[in-house]
């Protein structure tokens, strides 16, 4: 999935219908075994600013992708699971892991599907960045069931395209994110339905970064954050 929100989609124009029948899995898998490595290999720069002020500890990063993130993570003291659909992300992220000194204790990474995975205990924090999709996928199913591994004290992050980039119109590699609504912090909590007795909201807004397109033009682009903390 997408791991860092690097802008380099590759050329997909799936119509409704053939989202809704695609399996997810597969549809993954295929797009990282068809090429090199899909993603920019750097941590996603919101990530950064908010976790980077989070006590390291356990945590669990959703969609790892080829484990940019998960990585930053695990240099900073956590001790991280990275979980995404296709195997050959997980291997990429796990050689990664590997050639950055770090090792199983610190960083492994899983081939799972979400709807069904669950980690063997609660974590501190739950890392979910760009999970988004181009094919049909219970993403808030995901999220609420992600909720459910919080520790007490520990947080849920989600981070999410707010926007398209400004060099999306006319692209077909960016069609399918014009066939759904762009999450905010608003309709995520909506999505999450949190019990207000056990939940506090840290942080929710829409923040920018900036970013280079794919023939190296700067803009800001737009992300929707979330942390929650559990009582």
């Amino acid at each position: 999935m997408d791991d860092n929100g690097d802008e380099r989609l590759p050329a997909e124009d799936l119509d409704a219908t053939e989202r809704a029948a695609a399996d997810p899995a597969a549809h993954w898998e295929q797009r990282y075994a068809s090429r090199g490595s899909v993603w920019s290999g750097r941590v996603n720069r919101t990530l950064v600013d908010v976790a980077g002020n989070l006590s390291p500890g356990s945590a669990l990063d959703l969609g790892c992708g080829e484990g940019a993130d998960a990585i930053w993570l695990a240099e900073r003291g956590w001790s991280v699971t990275g979980v995404d659909l296709s195997p050959t992300a997980a291997r990429r992220a796990t050689d990664a892991a590997r050639a950055a000194g770090i090792g199983e204790d610190r960083a492994r990474f899983v081939a799972a599907d979400l709807t069904g995975w669950s980690p063997e205990g609660s974590v501190d924090l739950v890392a979910a960045t760009f999970l988004h999709s181009m094919v049909e996928l219970p993403r808030a199913a995901i999220l609420r069931r992600a909720a459910t591994w919080v520790a007490p004290g520990g947080h849920l992050l989600v981070i999410a395209h707010a926007a398209a980039p400004p060099w999306a119109a006319g692209l077909r590699e960016h069609a399918h994110e014009y066939r759904q609504a762009f999450p905010t912090p608003a309709s995520e909590i909506a999505d999450l339905g949190l019990d207000e007795r056990a939940w506090v909201v840290r942080i929710a807004e829409i923040r920018t970064r900036a970013a280079a397109g794919p023939s190296g033009e700067e803009a800001e682009l737009e992300d929707s954050v979330l942390l929650v903390q559990r009582r």
